[in-house]
């Protein structure tokens, strides 16, 4: 059960990254309109491809940009910068008049996601209780499945409406009032990270929002878990680190399995799946109606796994598991997925276009239920304090680098090799698979500090004293502001005092 304040924030947290899957997603069913493809003067597979390809380069920065200034700003007013940025992104694609325009909304737009997706998991997995992380972690990958979901059918909806610019106009305008929604939703409801407060010396103020957050937790258990946390954090703040080369020195490991677990979400061909299954759908000779239909069937599927397994396996089954699974899913399904478009894409066997079809959506399944929020989750939780911006932001940043290449290929590849495209992603899923098998440790129910244990590095303990000052520091905190509350005097008791004197004047 999620506490009051924390769903709260993760309520919010939901909302942002339900804008960012839905500007992920739209483009699927934009790019399959014949309305865009005819006002857009029938863009070349490159332009098409760019389409895509330039929104993962903007994602690229936005995570580049998280790594040099998310912690300077923090994260809430990071955020609340990356929602200005996404309006204002998405207010140009609406406005579009040709494919110039379009673009430059899709950069900005891309950069705004990129820094979200960045910071948004960091941020959740900072705040979360040890036995809620990978639920309330996970949630940020079910918002942007959510919202790929809805963008699918929305651009569905959307076919019904008469032959022109709003087809694909009105489901990009939709996205204008969440930056402003969000925006304030940040300002209003969400608390500072207590760990990036201790980082910054405020201890005061990190153990009032730690207490505001997990209140959940019993006296004695709220102040051994803060005294901990503020233990740990000194202890890798005595060994600041300032260059790269001393991160990838000492905690190399860490360094090396957060980039390795987002490099090799690009490497399943997701994304090549995601935004061009409308051109796989139109191979098989369907209609257009019936390919945007498709595509909104298949982000129900990712939705519905997402949620699913996010619920029921993340914090029960473990992350280490969930990823080898899913990464074994992978590579036994883009082989089924290339066989039957081998034997049945230019056939006129409705049933063998059928089992096509249904490769791409056991692939959403396998995917988004083991990996799309198993990998943002892991690849935040790893990291010590002092490194969490600046890795995650360079392990995004290769997640959506890799994006720019394989998408950019995407609709030249499919028309010259075809499905032998996915042989491609088999054989790097299989090497990714290595790897986790070897170095991915599991980290379910363990605290952020703990993790370290896992990857080799030390643990800081806690002593009784160390607790026991921590709960005289507490109480002393609340003691001063219940004798701030009594002597602050209240509005009536203002009113009757001003009275009082208007009455001794005028006497």
């Amino acid at each position: 059960m999620i506490s009051h304040p924390t769903g709260t924030i993760v309520t919010i947290s939901q909302l942002i990254l339900v804008d960012q899957g839905f500007d992920t997603g739209i483009v699927t069913t934009t790019i399959a309109h014949q309305s865009w493809i005819d006002y857009m003067g029938h863009p070349s597979n490159g332009l098409t491809g760019a389409v895509v390809a330039v929104y993962i380069a903007g994602e690229a920065v936005g995570a580049l940009l998280q790594t040099a200034i998310a912690d300077k700003l923090g994260r809430i007013r990071f955020m609340q910068l990356m929602c200005i940025i996404v309006t204002i992104g998405t207010v140009v694609q609406t406005a579009s008049v040709n494919i110039g325009m379009f673009l430059a909304g899709r950069v900005l737009a891309g950069i705004a996601v990129g820094g979200m997706v960045s910071t948004v998991p960091i941020y959740l997995s900072e705040i979360s209780a040890p036995h809620q992380r990978g639920l309330i972690g996970g949630i940020s990958g079910c918002g942007i499945s959510f919202g790929t979901m809805m963008s699918n059918w929305v651009g569905f909806a959307c076919s019904y409406a008469p032959y022109g610019a709003t087809q694909w106009r009105l489901p990009l305008g939709i996205q204008v009032p969440w930056g402003v929604i969000m925006f304030v939703g940040l300002a209003t409801f969400m608390p500072n990270s207590p760990r990036q407060l201790l980082r910054n010396g405020k201890v005061e103020e990190a153990r009032a929002e730690f207490l505001r957050i997990r209140r959940d937790l019993g006296s004695h258990e709220v102040q051994a878990e803060f005294a901990m946390m503020h233990a740990q954090i000194e202890y890798e703040m005595e060994r600041e680190i300032k260059t790269y080369r001393e991160i990838f020195k000492l905690f190399r490991h860490r360094a090396l399995a957060s980039i390795a677990v987002q490099t090799m979400t690009s490497l399943t061909g997701v994304n090549v799946i995601q935004y061009y299954q409308t051109i796989l759908y139109k191979s098989l000779g369907l209609q257009p109606q019936i390919i945007l239909l498709l595509a909104g069937v298949y982000g129900t599927l990712c939705f519905t796994s997402n949620a699913i397994t996010t619920k029921f396996l993340t914090d029960q089954w473990g992350r280490r598991k969930m990823l080898l699974a899913g990464l074994t899913g992978v590579i036994l399904i883009e082989i089924y997925a290339a066989v039957m478009q081998r034997f049945f894409q230019n056939t006129d066997n409705i049933v063998g276009k059928g089992f096509t079809v249904l490769g791409i959506y056991l692939f959403a399944i396998i995917y988004y239920g083991m990996l799309n929020s198993t990998t943002w989750l892991y690849g935040a939780e790893i990291l010590p304090i002092a490194l969490r911006s600046k890795v995650m932001g360079i392990a995004s940043a290769s997640h959506f680098i890799v994006n720019v290449g394989i998408t950019e290929a995407g609709p030249s590849a499919f028309a010259n090799i075809k499905e032998n495209y996915y042989y491609v992603f088999v054989g790097c899923t299989s090497f990714f698979l290595v790897i986790a098998w070897f170095y991915f440790p599991e980290t379910r129910r363990s605290t952020l500090e703990e993790i370290a244990a896992a990857f080799g590095d030390k643990v800081v303990l806690v002593s009784e004293q160390e607790v026991l000052a921590e709960a005289v520091a507490a109480e002393e905190k609340l003691r001063q502001t219940q004798e701030h509350v009594e002597n602050t005097p209240t509005q009536a008791g203002r009113s009757e005092n001003a009275q009082s004197a208007a009455a001794a004047t005028g006497a």
